[in-house]
């Protein structure tokens, strides 16, 4: 399980952020980069990587967090023009500058999960696998997941045929046979294959 080990090496310096990121894989939607940063002794028994908890535990932490006012936290989602415009790494890596910029406090340190980011304009460190291994990059990666899939419902209520709230825009089965059908809507990742294979035109528009 996570824990404060890495925090503890830095929180001399200030307040230590943890920063973790979802949905830089699916077909569509925005990818969602949350920051957190948790007091001093902090502990949860059931914190983990967000990919290691259900949905339901995911929510029911999301929901305990957020009314613990001790918790710092900030959440930017990146939308698709922008992962268009940028690619998603660098879209990923806009969304970790925002939070950042976002906290009401400056950290001293930011811990990352994955690689270290170049050009990153903040003292930070590179932590692969770091939401199984810092407690704060974990509730970051809780943050992020569950943002992210509430955005995704609520774009299934807007598009319903594509099954968006069972699958939160990644690449299943269902996802890819309704973009044969129906083509790609305007939270689809154009430059994605197998979105950028299909060569359609956007749902809401005409063929020219």
């Amino acid at each position: 399980m996570p824990d404060l080990d890495f925090e503890k090496q830095y929180c001399h310096l200030g307040d230590v952020v943890g920063i973790d990121e979802a949905g830089r894989g699916p077909l569509a939607g925005p990818v969602s980069v949350a920051g957190v940063i948790l007091p001093e002794g902090f502990e949860h028994p059931l914190i983990n990587d967000s990919k290691k908890l259900s949905e339901k535990r995911r929510e029911a932490l999301y929901d305990e967090l957020c009314d613990r006012s001790e918790i710092l936290w900030a959440v930017s989602l990146v939308d698709v023009e922008e992962i268009e415009k940028l690619n998603i790494l660098k879209a990923t890596h806009l969304g970790m500058v925002r939070v950042v910029e976002k906290l009401s406090s400056a950290p001293a340190m930011c811990l990352i999960d994955g690689l270290p980011v170049p050009h990153f304009p903040f003292p930070h460190l590179g932590i692969v696998k770091g939401d199984s291994k810092s407690l704060s990059i974990a509730t970051a990666s809780i943050f992020a997941k569950v943002i992210r899939d509430r955005f995704m419902r609520q774009a299934a209520e807007q598009f319903p045929e594509y099954g968006f709230e069972q699958h939160k825009g990644y690449g299943t089965k269902k996802h890819l046979e309704a973009l044969q059908k129906f083509g790609p809507c305007p939270i689809h990742r154009r430059s994605f294959a197998p979105v950028a294979q299909l060569g359609l035109p956007f749902k809401d528009q005409k063929s020219p």
